[in-house]
């Protein structure tokens, strides 16, 4: 197990201590039990021909298998619950074999499995950060609220980490979910994601923001021709999807007549229309659950002014009577 963590009570390890005698034997009734149950595993593994070692080579495979998938040594160790240095002795050949207890739960260990202590790709704490950027909150504002450095906050941002610790991470989960609720008044954050084309939170899949693939929805249908109407309309950047899909939509009603072309261009631009009702029916649906206007459109992603436009553009079933 991980150096400095106490073998829990009922373990062979916590009944025998360590042999320098910084920790000393335990000889409670869980620890005796848990020393001679151990004892009669090994007599048993001994009985059917087996051998209470596991071969060093075999473990040192598997290891080297969980490296290979972006696992740290340090991580395998805390997930087995081994110390590093079993880890490092094994791959470096200094071990002829080990214990079948440790090797058992190194050989368990699935490749890609990440702790909260691992380090982890920067990607989705900077897509979180430059989110919250897009709303209006710097990095000021952030470390202000939670305690992370202001550089660190740039760092990130900027992509200069490859990797964040854990630790880290967690804390962008953290601030991500309590200030995405909630637009922030930095003038200099919003003209910074504007200038950079950083999505906002409404424009994300919350559970696909480490998703390398992922891509975010500025419109509700990016990829498409209709999402690059809705870009033009809403005057949001044009993203790279809806980029293409509009240059495709191009190449492949090329050959129509002019008329016929404008008029199929014209009906697609008309489409875009609709998504008034889908941001109006959403806003309200916020407005609903308690959030502000200025909330409400900070979470869709639009200027309060454009949510104020579609809710009287669109009125609900008996806003129009009461009015």
């Amino acid at each position: 197990m991980p150096r400095g963590t106490i073998p829990p009570h009922g373990s062979e390890a916590r009944y025998k201590g360590t042999r320098n005698g910084s920790r000393p034997p335990c000889r409670c009734a869980s620890c005796v039990r848990g020393n001679r149950l151990a004892g009669i595993r090994r007599e048993r593994v001994r009985l059917a021909g087996g051998s209470n070692l596991i071969p060093v080579p075999v473990l040192a495979t598997h290891i080297n298998t969980l490296i290979d998938s972006g696992m740290s040594q340090c991580g395998i160790a805390r997930i087995a619950g081994v110390s590093q240095s079993t880890i490092s002795n094994i791959v470096a050949g200094k071990l002829r074999s080990c214990l079948r207890s440790k090797g058992e739960r190194i050989l368990a260990v699935r490749p890609a499995t990440i702790d909260d202590q691992s380090n982890k790709p920067a990607l989705g704490s900077a897509r979180r950060l430059q989110a919250l950027y897009a709303i209006g909150h710097g990095g000021t504002a952030i470390a202000a609220r939670f305690d992370i450095h202001r550089s660190t906050v740039g760092q990130i941002i900027n992509g200069r980490y490859g990797e964040v610790n854990g630790f880290i991470a967690v804390q962008v989960r953290e601030i991500y979910a309590a200030m995405s609720g909630s637009p922030g008044s930095s003038v200099n954050a919003l003209r910074r994601a504007r200038q950079e084309g950083w999505a906002p939170p409404a424009a994300w899949d919350d559970d696909r923001l480490d998703d390398p693939q992922a891509r975010p929805d500025w419109t509700g249908y990016c990829g498409t021709d209709r999402g690059w109407w809705t870009h033009r309309q809403q005057h949001i950047p044009v993203c790279e999807a809806c980029d293409q899909a509009h240059t495709q939509w191009k190449a492949d009603h090329a050959h129509l007549p002019r008329t016929e072309f404008m008029h199929r261009l014209n009906a697609s631009r008309a489409s875009a229309s609709f998504r008034g009702v889908a941001v109006a029916q959403d806003g309200r649906e916020l407005l609903a659950q308690g959030y502000s206007h200025e909330q409400a459109a900070a979470r869709l992603g639009i200027s309060t002014d454009y949510l104020h436009v579609e809710l009287r553009r669109h009125p609900a079933p008996g806003e129009s009577e009461a009015a």
